[in-house]
C-alpha cells in the first residue's frame, strides 16, 4: 500500500514540475513560430517583377551619389545630441510628474535644477547656431 502511495506522490510532483516548465515551452514555441515566419515572409513579399524604379535605393529622397564614408556636417551631430538630451528630459518628467505628491520639496527643486541646466544648454546651443540649418 505504501508503494502505491509513493508512486502517486511521485507522479503528482512530476506533473507539477512539468507544468512549471509550460511557460518556457510556450515561449520557445512562439519564438520558433516567429523565426519561421520571418524566414518565409521574404519569399512571399519579395518583388516579383523587378524594374529599375522598384529596386532602386531610396533613403533620403535622392539617389546615392557619393561614398558612404563621406563626411557629414557637424551640425547634424549637434542636432542629434540635442534630440537625445531633450528626449531624456521627457523620460525623466513622466515619473517625476506621477510621483510629485510623494517626493516633496526636495524632488521639486531637484527637477527645477535639472530643467534649468537643460534650459541653459538649449540657450547655449541656440546662440552658437546649432539649431540653424542652412
Amino acid at each position: 500500500m505504501q508503494d502505491v502511495f509513493a508512486r502517486r506522490l511521485e507522479r503528482g510532483t512530476v506533473n507539477e514540475l512539468l507544468s512549471s516548465y509550460l511557460p518556457i515551452a510556450i515561449f520557445i514555441g512562439v519564438a520558433l513560430a516567429i523565426g519561421l515566419a520571418l524566414l518565409i515572409a521574404p519569399f512571399i513579399i519579395a518583388v516579383r517583377n523587378p524594374d529599375p524604379e522598384k529596386v532602386s535605393t531610396y533613403e533620403c529622397g535622392f539617389n546615392a551619389f557619393d561614398d558612404a564614408r563621406m563626411k557629414f556636417d557637424v551640425r547634424f551631430y549637434l542636432v542629434a545630441i540635442l534630440f537625445i538630451i531633450f528626449d531624456l528630459e521627457a523620460i525623466y518628467l513622466f515619473p517625476w510628474a506621477l510621483s510629485f505628491r510623494e517626493i516633496g520639496d526636495v524632488g521639486f527643486w531637484s527637477m527645477m535644477i535639472f530643467l534649468g541646466e537643460l534650459t541653459i544648454g538649449l540657450i547655449y546651443a541656440w546662440r552658437k547656431g546649432a539649431l540653424e540649418w542652412d
